[in-house]
């Protein structure tokens, strides 16, 4: 494919590029003057799949173009590989809310031509990019985000313990010492064992006395 002569002509940003992103592949629609210098405006759409070295090649292909922005709708998680990749390439990447982009008119439905309605409506100012945390916050938020997932995680298995040990009681069994937070938020992680004399074998955490033939001293207090 080759730039095609387009009837628009009037653009606030000269060379841009906007992407319509889904799982497997990339839509690419780049928009550029006019090499004749006629104040014509020229367009190309190419399609990347998301491997990363079918993005490096988009990278190469709008960098050789002198692309100045790229504009792409938050579509899912769709759009982190490619605004990441295109971030580090040093292009300006506009991330902008999808919400704010279907209420302005002349959307068409196909990929194709949604690429090149947001490339248009881009290079024309229509649209705002959205706060995307730089790269030492992202992996921050990422971080506390895990722990956060972890603590619930040990918080759920923590009920589902007690919750078994309360059933057990209900069916007529001994009760068992549940896992006990202590005061900072850690679990002390007694060994839940059963309520009251023990009648099978001596009691494991009892010191045996050396000099009495290896009789039982006294229980751990």
């Amino acid at each position: 494919m080759v730039l095609q002569e387009t009837p628009d002509d009037a653009a606030s940003v000269e060379r841009v590029a906007a992407l319509d992103i889904g799982k497997a592949e990339v839509v690419c629609c780049v928009r550029v003057p006019h090499p004749s210098g006629s104040g014509r405006r020229v367009q190309e759409v190419r399609t990347f799949t998301t491997m990363t070295r079918s993005l490096q090649g988009m990278g190469d292909w709008l960098a050789g173009l002198g692309v100045t922005r790229i504009v792409m709708e938050a579509t899912s998680d769709y759009w982190k590989p490619p605004f990441y990749q295109l971030e580090a390439a040093g292009f300006d990447v506009w991330l902008v809310n999808a919400r704010e982009v279907k209420h302005l008119p002349g959307r068409p439905k196909t990929d194709k031509l949604d690429a090149v309605w947001l490339c248009k409506i881009a290079e024309r100012g229509m649209v705002r990019a959205s706060f995307v945390p730089p790269a030492p916050i992202r992996l921050l938020r990422d971080v506390t985000r895990y722990r956060v997932d972890l603590v619930g995680e040990r918080n759920r298995e923590k009920n589902r313990v007690e919750k078994r040990a309360d059933q057990a009681v209900g069916r007529g069994q001994r009760h068992l010492r549940g896992v006990r937070a202590g005061d900072d938020g850690r679990s002390d992680r007694r060994a839940a064992r059963p309520e009251g004399p023990r009648t099978d074998g001596p009691d494991p955490d009892a010191h045996q006395d050396p000099g009495s033939g290896g009789g039982v001293r006294r229980p751990v207090q």
